[in-house]
């Protein structure tokens, strides 16, 4: 099993959304960076962790947990049109976009902030917490998994 952060901004999508849709569950779709693609298209399995990420925010912030559901396929979105995802260069029979379902499992009764993580000398490395980082699927290792659950815990 791997971990994730998978980042939505809340507006077009939250957590919230999730929790009511159907079965609980999504296509984590619309993704169009190269290197978040290919995380989706060669990283990410079935039974993987996440923690959902609002950004782009008043106050961006880990706000739950997600399960990835299915294995990669091609993102629909990018063959149609009408699709704010849509890109011509993509086609069914040579795809360029992946997607995964996830399905929601739990929503932190305390957001945990960016400044929250900062404070913990033991995730300086990770990605998130790079300048510049911009990246919508980004690994975790197991430790800042355990180390942001503990934090999780802490506030509640």
């Amino acid at each position: 099993m791997r971990y994730w952060v998978l980042k939505s901004e809340p507006e077009t999508f939250s957590i919230e959304d999730l929790e009511q849709a159907k079965a609980k569950t999504t296509p984590w779709d619309g993704v169009r960076n190269y290197q978040a693609r290919n995380f989706i298209r060669d990283k990410l399995k079935k039974d993987d962790l996440a923690f959902f990420y609002h950004s782009s925010c008043q106050i961006p912030a880990i706000v739950g947990i997600v399960e990835v559901v299915s294995e990669a396929c091609p993102d629909a979105t990018a063959f149609d049109p009408k699709s704010p995802y849509y890109d011509p260069k993509s086609a069914p029979n040579t795809p360029r976009w992946f997607k995964v379902d996830v399905k929601f499992k739990q929503k932190f009764n305390s957001p945990i902030s960016l400044a929250t993580l900062r404070q913990h000398p033991s995730l300086n490395g990770m990605i998130l917490l790079q300048k510049g980082n911009r990246l919508s699927v980004i690994p975790l290792t197991h430790k800042e998994w355990d180390t942001i659950l503990k934090i999780s815990k802490d506030t509640l």
